[in-house]
């Protein structure tokens, strides 16, 4: 039985945040600081300094994905890893984007020669994570992602996982602290891609993080 490697897309195969606060910039007169929190606490209209209302942040949103989506570049090392990977794993991208953006996401992984398979998601990853690992017939399982808040949802739903996080956009990683409910925190996909490997070679399931 292969084993099964489950990982996010934007900040940790393509580059995202960098791109989106260009868009904002050039587009819309605004800016965009990480470091004030998520995208509803980060975005300031530079005519009088307000801040971006939460409706208004989706619909920029909406209008980055999928018009904009072009903009994004490929992280280093992200796509000879995941081809290696493949090697031992079968490999999904589960992408928290609205279903109606699927074929836009495969289209755009395709452009960077990444080609896996593919499933969106809105909301924690916990859950489907769980059924991903119970459909492949609950094999070694290493999860991928930028942020602290999925990690804690497969921690909930699928223990047994490796959790590994990852912020490959060094302009925001610098300030993001480790998640907490992760194994490991590595932004480097060289690095990664051995500490991968040996999850799968140990043949073990994941311990609590921590532990």
């Amino acid at each position: 039985m292969k084993s099964l490697l489950i990982c996010d897309c934007d900040e940790v195969l393509l580059h995202m945040v960098r791109h989106f606060g260009q868009w904002l910039d050039e587009a819309h007169d605004i800016d965009l600081d990480m470091r004030r929190g998520e995208f509803a606490n980060a975005m300031t209209r530079r005519a009088d300094g307000s801040q971006v209302s939460t409706d208004d942040m989706w619909d920029y949103l909406g209008g980055f994905f999928p018009a904009e989506m072009g903009r994004q570049t490929l992280v280093p090392h992200a796509r000879e890893s995941l081809e290696a990977l493949s090697e031992i794993a079968d490999v999904v991208i589960l992408t928290n984007l609205l279903d109606d953006l699927h074929d836009a996401r495969i289209l755009q992984l395709e452009s960077h020669g990444i080609v896996h398979r593919v499933m969106c998601n809105q909301g924690g990853k916990g859950r489907p994570v769980a059924e991903l690992v119970e459909a492949h017939g609950n094999p070694v399982t290493v999860f991928v992602d930028d942020l602290p808040k999925h990690h804690e949802s497969v921690a909930k739903h699928a223990p047994g996982v490796h959790r590994l996080h990852m912020v490959s956009e060094p302009g925001i990683a610098s300030f993001i602290p480790a998640a907490p409910h992760a194994h490991a925190r590595i932004d480097d996909w060289l690095e990664a891609r051995s500490w991968i490997t040996a999850r799968f070679a140990s043949g073990l399931t994941a311990a609590p993080a921590g532990d």
